[in-house]
């Protein structure tokens, strides 16, 4: 804390204060993902960086506290998955700026390897995407984006936090900006010793530190009124040490290096919009199976994406064209060496028929040389029934690409596998009275083709044999009140999903029937307070349905201050788990009791 103090107290003595903006547009001219402002017939749910500052450099706690999304995780810090409306891990895609970044080789992303500090904003959007993203849109997506400003000056973010388990975050953000250059940088840095004790245990977590590092770097230049040019990279290192199930077992760890770069070039010329993105990703991990030794197992992936957007609008019709190829080659321990060809072709097409209707259509068709891609489509419209009543609809088919490990395993890997599809049906409801909005959407999801890895002799191979029903239902309230200097904002989400297996007719494993949330914050003046609450639903840990892990609800509490003349310098408190829940969401992985978090922002 003295150490933190200190840099504080530099950084005060070095910057100069100025307003906090926190105000957000998605417009296509600043955002790198333009078929989010295409596509507006979508849930789409935007979480802004004041509330990513609450969650500090946890992706998984954002989403846990501020979404419908299930995460389990392997211990705190450990690997992160996503269950988004019922569907498996490899069936949420992670989109950074509008590209598909779920691992080459295992076909998902581990939360706990993205820090949201590193965007401007978040976007979560629910239902299927594959026409724009591609494979693994089945559930729905998680946007991560970066926004271009012009004609600001420099700007800054500097945001520290400490606190129990040795836990601490750092993270550096500064923007410079003129009419036609446009700068940034990101410096991140976070670990924890994690030696949390076990609720109600004399137990404690063993061998569960970690550390991560992140430097992000991006700049634009207006070349005319036209033609814009843009460059981004995104490098991620980190070591964790996974948590032991008991004290006998060995310690192991495991090493991600990630790199992410991309060159953009953006032009608009009265109707027409193109965006052209040349892509290169790359990933990397040694896991150690005991860290007393130097052996280990590697793997890598490279790939090379190119992706053209084209959009033209004439009056109350716009059409779009979407076009990739993307080249992946991967090796490693168990993959001496493979590589895939994928290119596809889209085409979309959106009519605002009256000033209260619009209605979307999309196709895509992708071509593979290690498998044999779905044809694609997406239906959706949107009426502004009243003026306080919208009403829509919207229909998919999706996919998600069998992975390398499943096509390529030495000895087990079935390069006969066909492709995971996805059949979508949604109904949703927006209700807005004054304050008040409230949201109410019904989906149907079925998913054939499922891939799992079954015995076959002494072995596991993977097939083609899963069927899987989903159904639910999600309601979202928020309600915003303020009168002079007092604020008052409540936001309420409840998801019902039942996600059965229609062979066995059982729920998947670690899929909840209920997931809640809700957050209330009050501020008057310099002074705020918030309060987050979560209910988890008991999840199934094995295909038949025989044994379970309980349901459990998470509160965190937290305080806040303003200081300086322009009130940007920002002091928290915060209590994590504030009724010591003992809990665990994956079989034997303990989480933490009631910790406590004091964070700094400071924005000049």
């Amino acid at each position: 804390m003295k150490k933190l103090t200190l840099l504080l107290f530099i950084v005060c003595c070095l910057v100069r204060l100025s307003a906090q903006q926190d105000t957000i547009q998605l417009g296509e001219a600043r955002l790198s993902d333009a078929y989010l402002s295409f596509s507006e017939n979508r849930a789409q749910q935007l979480i802004s960086d004041s509330i990513m500052i609450r969650n500090g450099s946890s992706l998984t706690s954002l989403l846990n506290f501020n979404s419908l999304i299930y995460l389990k995780e392997n211990g705190a810090g450990m690997v992160a998955s996503a269950a988004f409306r019922g569907t498996t891990a490899a069936q949420t895609a992670v989109v950074w700026n509008g590209i598909n970044i779920n691992s080459r080789m295992l076909g998902q992303t581990d939360f706990n390897t993205v820090n949201p500090l590193t965007y401007d904003n978040l976007i979560i959007r629910a239902g299927g995407g594959s026409i724009a993203y591609g494979s693994g849109a089945i559930g729905g997506s998680v946007h991560l984006n970066n926004e271009f400003k012009y004609k600001k000056g420099l700007e800054g973010q500097f945001y520290t936090a400490y606190g129990s388990f040795d836990t601490y975050a750092a993270n550096f953000k500064t923007n410079w900006s003129d009419e036609q250059i446009s700068l940034m940088l990101n410096l991140n840095r976070a670990g924890s010793d994690n030696d949390y004790k076990y609720p109600n245990s004399n137990q404690k977590n063993l061998n569960g530190k970690y550390y991560n590092n992140s430097i992000s770097v991006a700049a634009a230049y207006r070349i005319n009124s036209k033609n814009e040019l843009r460059m981004m990279g995104n490098i991620f290192d980190g070591e964790r040490q996974f948590s032991l199930i008991s004290p006998n077992a060995l310690p192991t760890a495991y090493h991600d290096y990630n790199s992410r770069s991309m060159l953009e070039w953006r032009a608009k010329s009265g109707r027409i919009f193109s965006d052209l993105k040349l892509v290169q990703l790359s990933e990397n991990f040694r896991y150690y199976p005991n860290i007393h030794s130097n052996l280990y197992e590697h793997g890598s992936a490279e790939s090379w994406i190119a992706k053209y957007d084209f959009n033209y609008k004439i009056k109350n019709i716009q059409w779009g064209l979407v076009a990739d190829y993307d080249y992946t080659e991967t090796k490693g321990s168990s993959i001496v060496f493979a590589k895939r060809n994928t290119a596809s072709a889209g085409l979309l097409f959106k009519h605002r028929l009256w000033r209260s209707l619009i209605y979307e259509a999309s196709i895509r068709k992708e071509f593979s040389d290690s498998y044999q891609p779905p044809f694609l489509y997406s239906l959706a419209l949107s009426w502004q029934v009243l003026p306080f009543y919208e009403v829509g609809f919207n229909t998919s088919k999706n996919f998600r690409m069998p992975t390398f490990n499943d096509l390529f395993w030495p000895g087990s890997g079935n390069p006969d596998l066909k492709p995971e599809l996805s059949s979508q049906f949604e109904i949703s409801n927006q209700l807005t009275i004054k304050n008040l909005k409230i949201h109410l959407n019904a989906y149907y999801n079925r998913v054939s083709e499922l891939i799992q890895w079954i015995p076959a002799g002494s072995i596991s191979v993977p097939e083609n044999v899963g069927k899987v029903k989903i159904k639910g239902i999600e309601v979202l309230l928020g309600y915003d009140w303020q009168l002079n200097h007092h604020h008052l904002d409540l936001d309420l989400s409840y998801a019902y999903t039942q996600s059965m297996n229609e062979i066995l007719k059982k729920q998947l494993i670690y899929v909840p029937f209920h997931k809640a949330t809700a957050s209330v914050g009050y501020s008057h003046k310099r002074f705020s307070t918030y309060y987050q609450w979560m209910y988890n639903g008991e999840v199934y840990t094995d295909s038949k349905n025989t044994r379970k892990l309980g349901d459990y609800q998470l509160s965190n509490l937290g305080i806040e201050w303003n200081f300086g003349l322009e009130r940007n310098f920002n002091l928290g408190i915060q209590v994590r788990n504030l009724w010591n829940e003992a809990y665990q969401n994956v079989m034997n992985r303990q989480m933490p009791g009631k910790n406590y978090n004091v964070y700094i922002n400071l924005k000049f």
